[in-house]
C-alpha cells in the first residue's frame, strides 16, 4: 500500500501510464507538429514578439483556425503570452514564456530527430506497404 505522501508527489508529477492522468491530454496538446511548428517560430525570435499573420506566413500549410486553437491551447497551457494592441484591428502578438522556453528544448531534439530519420521512416514504410501489397494478392 502506498502511503499518502507518495501518492501525492506522484499526482504532482504525473504518471503516464495512469487512464486518468493529465499527463496523457498534455502530451496530445504539445506532440502536434503545429505546436512544435510554433513553439520554434516563436524560439527563433528569442525575446522578442510575433504577430499573428507573421506566425502564420512561418508556418506552412497552417489553417487560421488550426493557428487560433494551437495559441489559444499553448495560451491556457501557460506555454506562450499573448499582447494585444488596441488598435482596429487589433494586433495581436505572441511569444514564449519561460514555461515555453524549456519545452523547446525537448520539442528541438525530437525535430531533430524526425529530419535526421525521415528517409529511413519513409524507406521502412515502403518495404511494409509493399509487403502488405504482396500478401494480399497471395490471398485472393
Amino acid at each position: 500500500m502506498t502511503s499518502p505522501a507518495t501518492r501525492q508527489a506522484k499526482q504532482a508529477r504525473g504518471d503516464l501510464f495512469d487512464p486518468d492522468c493529465p499527463t496523457r491530454r498534455l502530451l496530445d496538446r504539445i506532440g502536434t507538429k503545429w505546436t512544435s511548428m510554433v513553439i520554434k517560430v516563436l524560439a527563433d525570435a528569442g525575446d522578442g514578439e510575433v504577430r499573428f499573420a507573421d506566425l502564420r506566413r512561418r508556418t506552412p500549410g497552417v489553417s487560421q483556425k488550426m493557428l487560433s486553437v494551437t495559441l489559444q491551447s499553448l495560451t491556457r497551457d501557460g506555454l506562450i503570452a499573448r499582447r494585444v494592441e488596441p488598435t482596429v484591428p487589433p494586433k495581436v502578438h505572441y511569444r514564449l514564456t519561460d514555461l515555453g522556453r524549456s519545452l523547446n528544448v525537448p520539442l528541438t531534439a525530437l525535430r531533430d530527430w524526425a529530419e535526421a530519420h525521415m528517409v529511413e521512416i519513409d524507406r521502412a514504410n515502403a518495404v511494409q506497404s509493399a509487403e502488405s501489397t504482396r500478401g494480399a494478392n497471395r490471398s485472393t
